[in-house]
Parts: C-alpha cells; sequence; structure tokens
C-alpha cells in the first residue's frame, strides 16, 4: 500500500533547507519549531530530493525565487543521475516536474523547485531503465502533478518495492519525479505518521494555520 497527501494549487506549499542560522534544519520538528513563530504548522512533509552528507542538495534548489543550487543535466551514477531526471517545480497557482534538461533551456520562474531522479513516468510511459522483477526492494517516495498542474499528489510506500511498482501506481497520475529511497520520511499528523531516521536535506510542506 502507499500514503498518499494531496495538494492543491494555492495552497501553502514550501520547500525546506536551512533555518535562520544558515544551519540544515534536517527533520520535521525544526521545521515545526520554525513555523510556531509565523503562527503555523505542518500539515503534512516529507523528504524532497537527495543531499550530500552536509545535507546540501545534490541538483536545483530554489527556495523563494532565489537558486541556492545549479542544475545538473548530466548523467552519472545512482538513482539521481539516471536519466531523464526532473525539477518539481512550485509556482503561483500551478505545479510541474519538468524533465531537467528541459529547465536548463526554459528557465521556467519556480517560488520553490527541487530536483530529483529518476523520473519515474515520462508521456505515459514507465522510465526505460526500470525493470519488473527488479529485486531492488526499499521503501520509495516521489511526487506526481495532474495535466492541468492544479493538484499534486506526494506519494510514500508503506513497504519495500521496486522502481516499476512504484512507477506503475503513479501512471494515471503522470509526470512522477522520485524522491528517494532508503531516507523516504513522512510527517503527517492526520495519518498518525512522524517517521524517524537520519537527518535530511530538502524538505516538502503543506504550511496551514496553527489553529
Amino acid at each position: 500500500g502507499y500514503s498518499v497527501c494531496e495538494v492543491h494549487a494555492g495552497d501553502d506549499l514550501r520547500l525546506f533547507l536551512n533555518g535562520a542560522d544558515g544551519v540544515p534544519l534536517g527533520g520535521f520538528d525544526r521545521v515545526e519549531a520554525q513555523l510556531a513563530a509565523e503562527g503555523r504548522r505542518l500539515a503534512f512533509a516529507m523528504n524532497a530530493g537527495m543531499y550530500h552528507p552536509d545535507r546540501s542538495p545534490v541538483g536545483l534548489y530554489v527556495e523563494q525565487g532565489e537558486t541556492l543550487r545549479s542544475i545538473v543535466t548530466s548523467a552519472g551514477p545512482g538513482n539521481f543521475g539516471l536519466l531523464p531526471n526532473g525539477v518539481f517545480c512550485i509556482r503561483d497557482g500551478a505545479f510541474a516536474v519538468i524533465e531537467s534538461r528541459r529547465y536548463a533551456e526554459e528557465e521556467p520562474a519556480c517560488r520553490f523547485a527541487t530536483q530529483s531522479g529518476p523520473m519515474l513516468v515520462i508521456g505515459g510511459a514507465l522510465h526505460p531503465k526500470f525493470l519488473a522483477g527488479s529485486a531492488s526492494l526499499h521503501y520509495r517516495n516521489g511526487v506526481g502533478v495532474s495535466a492541468d498542474g492544479g493538484t499534486a499528489w506526494f506519494a510514500i510506500s508503506d513497504r519495500p518495492v521496486n522502481f516499476s511498482g512504484f512507477a506503475r501506481f503513479f501512471r494515471d497520475v503522470l509526470k512522477a519525479l522520485y524522491f528517494d529511497g532508503n531516507i523516504s520520511r513522512l510527517y503527517a499528523p492526520e495519518l498518525q505518521r512522524n517517521d524517524l531516521g537520519f537527518p535530511m536535506g530538502p524538505m516538502v510542506g503543506l504550511v496551514v494555520p496553527a489553529d
């Protein structure tokens, strides 16, 4: 099974990386503490992209319209470099998953953006490198966006799955982007979820009033 959180265009969806002190937030509890000062809280959150040991993003990272890490368009080792990879973009009034090389060419205006890989579904088809019988099983999480850009679905598997199985779950959503595997975590009070684990890099979260 899968746990899924749905967000609509116009909702206060943000990416989180560093606190006011410049130190990576690393966990949902520190994000909650930061939002409490605004009188707000998280409705849900999850890790949102791969990161280096110092928790800095591996690829593109944009926060409040400022590019803090440049896009990476070359193939490379690991899941991130399994092209095509992509960018999850939060615009004013819409969401998008954009293939990384196209993003580099078009430089769309994103209020928040995070790059990860691989893409799960491309034009209605699964990523060509995925194998239906693969024995590489992990907890996995990712994001898919509706064709009109008005809805984003954030999903995390409730048991270890391979890439093919995870991508098939997104097939009807289309344009899905893989966030991560072993460190996949979800914070969703309404689902009674607060996954523990190692400190994280980029996180995505839906922000709502505290009361």
